[in-house]
Formats: structure tokens, C-alpha cells, sequence
């Protein structure tokens, strides 16, 4: 089934039907640290961020709306340790997350036929996004994400 896609993780589209989502996190860590003095309340130092992590949450009906393929790739890519674009919207209106690994694929399968396949399967994707420096220095993410944009959601 093809529908509209709301997002893409690297090749992968999450639609309405088949490979969707019903929700998703963030995370952004950015902790200041305190610096120890006497007679006043200590002051804090920023010290930038640490962290930016998303999770998606999902459920797919293989049977019906297919979409296990899709998550199936994600792991794959996940075991092969590849980097992948994180874009929200559509092509009109998109917004490149930026560069994004799988930290983890969590699977709860249930209702399962007479051969042992789940009818319904339950998902967490968590991703941790890679450094600025790492993802601008791929070379030229922006401009390479404008054509990806436009295949993507066409």
C-alpha cells in the first residue's frame, strides 16, 4: 500500500496505513554544571548539549496493512551500524531532523496464526542523533536533502 509519507528514517516512510506511528519522543539533553562557592548560591556553567534522542512508537498489522518489511530494514540497517536521515513533513513543508543511528528496536508480536506469524506487532525505535560536525562534514547535508525531500514525498 502506498499513502502520503509523514516521515522517513533514511529510505524507510512511515504512512497512514502499513508502516505508521503513533507517537513520538524527544529528548535534548543540554546539563549545566554547578561551580562551588561560599556565602551565595553556586553558579552554573552551560556546558552545550549532550544528547538529542527520538523514539517512535508504533503498531503494525502485517497481515492486513503490511509495513514489517520496513521495520525489518530499519534492523538491518541497525545491525549493519548505518547512519540514517531523520525528515519530518512533506516535501513541501519538511524538516530535516539530521542524522540520526538506531540504539535499539524493541518488538512485542502478539496474536499470532496457525504458522507462528503475529498479526499485530507492537514497535519502540530509539535513535540517538550523531554529532553536527559529523553530519555536515558527510559533505553538504542541506543540499543533498533537498532532492532527497523531493523523491521521498512525491
Amino acid at each position: 500500500m502506498t499513502s502520503v509519507a509523514s516521515m522517513m528514517l533514511g529510505g524507510y516512510a512511515f504512512e497512514a496505513l502499513g508502516f505508521g506511528y503513533q507517537g513520538i519522543k524527544r529528548k535534548v539533553n543540554t546539563p549545566w554544571v554547578e561551580i562551588s562557592v561560599g556565602q551565595t548560591l553556586n553558579p552554573q556553567q552551560w556546558t552545550g548539549p549532550t544528547s538529542d534522542e527520538v523514539t517512535i512508537q508504533g503498531v503494525l498489522f502485517p497481515e492486513e496493512f503490511g509495513g514489517q518489511s520496513q521495520l525489518d530494514g530499519i534492523i538491518a540497517a541497525q545491525l549493519a551500524g548505518t547512519e540514517m536521515m531523520l525528515v519530518s513533513g512533506d516535501a513541501i513543508e519538511g524538516v530535516i531532523r539530521g542524522m540520526f543511528t538506531v540504539q535499539s528496536v524493541e518488538e512485542d508480536m502478539s496474536f499470532h496464526d496457525a504458522s507462528g506469524v503475529a498479526r499485530r506487532n507492537a514497535y519502540v525505535i530509539s535513535l540517538k542523533r550523531i554529532r553536527a560536525e559529523t553530519a555536515t562534514s558527510a559533505g553538504g547535508v542541506v543540499d543533498s536533502a533537498t532532492s532527497f525531500l523531493s523523491e521521498l514525498f512525491r
